[in-house]
């Protein structure tokens, strides 16, 4: 079969793979004494298993301590991790990689295509039922849908290793964005001997075996972790980081006054607070476009019959002000969203869609008029339902300034309802909810990250909206040379139907000690490795 070869870019000798795998640091900079890296955290994270693994922060940790076969480079460009190059059949359905020879794991041992395999088929399999199993069913990779389905065993994957340093992946279907998806923490590899040996306690750090560069050392529940250099990490000389702590601060206001203590090296900034601090700390408040969204999500499944109505769902998106939640509440360059796909995507159009081009008085007006052609409001029934978010001040304050503009402007009554993450996560994963709190991060940088989550067969569309149109235009652009027109007719869909309410497109909100150096500002992912930063003297 024949292969076109796709290299990494400029990545042809051992000192280029340095210059972008970890930390450069300037001739210039006095490197400080004790490079430990300390940040704050809302939330416990949900596991440090890469196919268990689901939430941004958990993510992050997993990255330290994990690597596939690509990492992100501080403009979010994909740079060899276990994997150096990989070529592409003239059919673009058989990707072939070519991994390194001197990658390791913590223990000793070489990693190897096998692990690579051995990871894949364990996050198709019914028996692990890991959150992100959906992630490779939408990677296309051959037998995935139906390995899921319970109908075919997981070696059936469409993933095998020739040899130890070879991996060759058979997809279902062309897919033009597939190798940005191998930097997730899903096709991370894992270490069989390990997981056999301990079960599910595999991960605690007396027993974790991992590959990245960093090991997790401790952890104390609800309250902190640390992950140490890993030696045997085939860039480990090149790695300046040598302790990374996170702290489970649930405050965000005490997670600030932890940072002016010096007590925490980054924390994110309360709602409200960035143009203040901007000017208190000019130098350490950062409000940077991120690939995420901010949205509430109806469960159209089990939830209220009201929310059956498109009408309903309209009329309570379109009675949000959204640049009052941007502008007044969070006041950190956050965008208002009419859009479920964030406009810093790339090669994505933001489609013009009617409600966004109305004034805000427009958006009220139409909103009575729907809700009460709904059956609801004046003259009709109250509304009423609860509203689910996961515990932080500033998920509080949005919802208690959409419940406002909801009861003001339609009668509506609403109960809020906060839990702590693992907990909310599997109350909305088992549609125990009216509507509830939705964020998305890009898995990676094409809108097909965001829209497919509102599809049919998506291990992440909570409130379980099924629209058979929508499947096919996600279906056809997966194949497609020019998918503008096709995601701009699902976004229109989307506002005509209303299954979720965008409010905002994100903006990350974070206060960074000015000694930590490396940060991928220009990453909109923001996809950051601790192996790339660095700690100067102040």
């Amino acid at each position: 079969m024949k292969h076109r070869s796709l290299l990494i870019p400029a990545l042809l000798s051992g000192t280029l793979l340095s210059s972008v795998q970890a930390a450069t640091v300037p001739d210039s900079a006095t490197l400080a004494d004790d490079q430990t890296f300390t940040y704050r955290v809302m939330d416990e994270f949900s596991s440090f298993d890469p196919q268990v693994v689901e939430g941004v922060v958990g993510a992050e940790v997993v990255r330290d301590m994990f690597e596939g076969l690509y990492n992100q480079d501080a403009e979010g460009k994909n740079v060899p991790g276990v994997a150096l190059s990989h070529t592409v059949s003239d059919d673009n359905m058989t990707y072939t990689f070519t991994l390194r020879d001197n990658a390791k794991w913590s223990d000793g041992k070489p990693v190897t295509a096998g692990d690579f395999v051995y990871a894949w088929q364990r996050a198709v399999d019914p028996e692990l039922a890991s959150p992100y199993a959906w992630y490779m069913e939408l990677m296309s990779i051959e037998n995935a849908s139906a390995i899921i389905a319970g109908d075919k065993p997981n070696t059936d994957l469409g993933v095998s290793a020739p040899d130890d340093h070879t991996l060759v992946v058979q997809l279902s279907q062309p897919l033009p964005y597939f190798d940005k998806m191998v930097s997730h923490a899903t096709t991370f590899p894992a270490p069989k001997w390990a997981i056999d040996a301990h079960g599910k306690e595999w991960t605690r750090p007396e027993n974790i075996v991992s590959n990245g560069a960093y090991v997790l050392t401790e952890h104390v529940l609800k309250e902190r972790s640390v992950r140490k250099r890993n030696p045997m990490y085939w860039d480990n000389d090149n790695t300046v980081i040598e302790k990374v702590v996170t702290l489970n601060i649930g405050d965000e206001a005490q997670g600030l006054t932890r940072y002016r203590a010096g007590e925490v090296d980054k924390t994110e900034i309360p709602a409200g607070q960035y143009p203040t601090l901007k000017d208190e700390f000019p130098d350490e408040a950062y409000a940077l476009p991120r690939l995420c969204n901010y949205y509430f999500t109806f469960n159209v499944a089990s939830g209220p019959e009201a929310f059956k109505d498109a009408r309903v769902r309209q009329a309570l998106s379109y009675a949000i002000d959204r640049s009052v939640i941007t502008d007044a509440v969070l006041q950190g360059g956050q965008f208002p969203a009419f859009t479920f796909t964030p406009g810093a995507t790339a090669n994505f159009e933001v489609p013009e869609v009617e409600y966004a081009t109305m004034t805000q008085a427009e958006r009220d007006a139409k909103a009575k008029e729907l809700l009460t052609e709904a059956g609801y409001g004046e003259g009709g029934e109250t509304l009423s339902f609860n509203y689910l978010y996961n515990t932080s001040e500033t998920h509080q304050q949005v919802a208690i300034v959409a419940t406002q503009m909801w009861k003001q402007k339609l009668g509506v009554d609403v109960t809020l309802e906060n839990q702590e993450w693992k907990v909310f996560l599997e109350t909305r994963g088992n549609q125990n909810f009216d509507m509830a709190r939705g964020a998305w991060c890009g898995d990676y940088n094409e809108a097909s990250t965001f829209l497919d989550l509102l599809t049919t067969p998506s291990g992440y569309n909570d409130g379980k909206y099924s629209n058979a149109k929508v499947d096919s235009l996600m279906t056809e652009a997966k194949s497609s040379q020019d998918t503008t027109p096709l995601y701009a007719e699902v976004e229109k869909i989307l506002a005509d139907e209303m299954p979720v309410v965008p409010i905002y497109h994100y903006s990350t909100n974070i206060m960074l000690d000015s000694a930590i150096q490396g940060w991928p500002i220009n990453n909109v992912e923001q996809t950051w490795y601790s192996k790339d930063l660095y700690k100067v003297a102040q």
